[in-house]
């Protein structure tokens, strides 16, 4: 049987996990065939490390004529190839999901998408429960939200950082706002949270919280839907973000399975 052609945008921590999981036999369907990342010398060596193509462009990447290419880049790669990638005949797996914020993006390469026949995959990230979400939106008109614990570490290169929030010994709000507000100040922070918005209320409808939390480690997220029939709250913790590359690796393997969760 021909495997399937994977291709990989971004060659970082997540989509060598990515890689590795193929290597490991998680995903027998596959063959990965090319790689294309932010600076060429790091793509070579990933490339020959995995045993593909290593690309210099989205145009390279193209043509080894991929079934799938999952992205673990940029918010800026999903905005500049996504409708390239459409359009050349590829399927797209996505993490950097913040891209989709810009309702006239999203609506954008969900037309291109539609007319190459193609799909895009929203990889779940950090989070889940996508599928209870969906459902719950389509039962009744809902409110959505959701809350993240952070090490205030975490926020020290970003705009929410402001002096002291290192010393704090209690748990300290540091936004509130809509998902698509949060996404423009965080951008590489909170893909999660425009993905748990596009799966119920939308991002300029979901309400996001952050608090910086003394010692705290890795990312916690609690979701909340409150529907006429439906009342649902999620909690989902990860020590590490190894869950947001797994996730790709569900996506991919539902892809292609007779059975699909």
């Amino acid at each position: 049987m021909e495997k399937i052609k994977l291709a990989l945008m971004g060659c970082g921590y997540l989509n060598e996990i990515v890689a590795n999981a193929l290597k490991d036999g998680y995903l027998p369907e596959y063959e990965l065939v090319a790689v294309l990342g932010k600076t060429y010398d790091r793509t070579k060596a990933f490339a020959e490390h995995f045993g593909c193509k290593a690309c210099s462009d989205i145009n390279e990447l193209m043509e080894t004529k991929p079934d799938f290419i999952a992205e673990a880049a940029s918010v800026k790669a999903v905005k500049d190839y996504s409708e390239i990638v459409l359009k050349g005949g590829s399927n797209l797996v996505v993490l950097s999901i913040g891209a989709f914020a810009d309702q006239e993006f999203y609506e954008r390469v969900k037309t291109t998408a539609a007319r190459n026949n193609r799909r895009v995959y929203i990889a779940s990230g950090a989070v889940g429960g996508f599928d209870i979400l969906r459902t719950a939106a389509l039962m009744s008109p809902i409110t959505a939200s959701i809350s993240s614990q952070k090490a205030p570490g975490s926020l020290y290169y970003t705009p929410l950082y402001k002096d002291g929030l290192l010393d704090i010994t209690e748990r300290e709000q540091v936004f509130t706002g809509t998902t698509k507000e949060a996404i423009s100040i965080l951008p590489t922070h909170v893909n999660v949270a425009v993905a748990t918005a596009l799966a119920s209320a939308g991002p300029e409808n979901t309400v996001m919280n952050i608090d910086a939390v003394p010692d705290f480690k890795g990312d916690e997220y609690k979701i909340e839907i409150q529907g006429e029939e439906v009342r649902t709250e999620l909690n989902i913790y990860s020590r590490t973000s190894k869950v947001a590359a797994w996730s790709v690796v569900a996506v991919l393997q539902n892809a292609v399975s007779p059975i699909v969760f």
